[in-house]
Protein backbone atom coordinates (compact mmCIF):
# COMPACT_ATOMS: atom_id res chain seq x y z
CA UNK A 1 0.00 0.00 0.00
CA UNK A 2 1.17 3.54 -0.62
CA UNK A 3 0.13 6.97 0.60
CA UNK A 4 0.11 9.89 -1.82
CA UNK A 5 -0.62 13.56 -1.20
CA UNK A 6 -0.77 15.88 -4.19
CA UNK A 7 -1.14 19.65 -4.15
CA UNK A 8 -1.42 21.94 -7.18
CA UNK A 9 0.96 24.68 -6.04
CA UNK A 10 -0.22 27.02 -8.81
CA UNK A 11 -3.80 26.80 -7.52
CA UNK A 12 -3.02 27.86 -3.94
CA UNK A 13 -4.44 31.11 -2.58
CA UNK A 14 -1.90 33.45 -1.01
CA UNK A 15 1.76 32.66 -0.46
CA UNK A 16 2.43 29.14 -1.79
CA UNK A 17 5.04 28.31 0.86
CA UNK A 18 2.74 29.35 3.72
CA UNK A 19 -0.26 27.55 2.22
CA UNK A 20 1.67 24.33 1.66
CA UNK A 21 3.05 24.44 5.20
CA UNK A 22 -0.49 24.94 6.56
CA UNK A 23 -1.82 22.03 4.48
CA UNK A 24 0.96 19.69 5.65
CA UNK A 25 0.47 20.65 9.32
CA UNK A 26 -3.30 20.23 9.08
CA UNK A 27 -3.24 16.83 7.40
CA UNK A 28 -0.42 15.50 9.56
CA UNK A 29 -2.56 16.17 12.63
CA UNK A 30 -5.87 15.18 11.05
CA UNK A 31 -4.84 11.86 9.52
CA UNK A 32 -5.63 10.06 12.78
CA UNK A 33 -9.34 10.55 12.00
CA UNK A 34 -9.13 8.37 8.87
CA UNK A 35 -8.76 4.64 8.39
CA UNK A 36 -5.32 3.62 7.11
CA UNK A 37 -6.69 1.35 4.40
CA UNK A 38 -6.75 1.14 0.63
CA UNK A 39 -9.47 3.43 -0.67
CA UNK A 40 -9.31 6.01 2.10
CA UNK A 41 -8.99 9.41 0.43
CA UNK A 42 -9.89 13.07 0.87
CA UNK A 43 -9.81 16.35 -1.03
CA UNK A 44 -7.25 18.91 0.13
CA UNK A 45 -8.37 22.55 0.34
CA UNK A 46 -6.39 25.73 0.85
CA UNK A 47 -7.26 28.49 3.33
CA UNK A 48 -9.77 29.94 0.83
CA UNK A 49 -11.45 26.49 0.88
CA UNK A 50 -10.58 25.90 -2.78
CA UNK A 51 -9.88 22.29 -3.75
CA UNK A 52 -6.14 22.16 -4.55
CA UNK A 53 -5.29 18.48 -4.30
CA UNK A 54 -5.98 15.19 -2.59
CA UNK A 55 -4.48 12.39 -0.56
CA UNK A 56 -5.18 8.68 -0.74
CA UNK A 57 -4.13 5.22 0.36
CA UNK A 58 -3.75 3.07 -2.75
CA UNK A 59 -2.40 -0.36 -3.63
CA UNK A 60 1.37 -0.51 -3.98
CA UNK A 61 2.41 -0.63 -7.60
CA UNK A 62 4.44 -3.59 -8.83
Amino acid sequence: MKFTLTVDIDALAGDPQEELARILRYWAGNLKHYEVAEGSAETIRDSAYTAVGSWQFAPASG
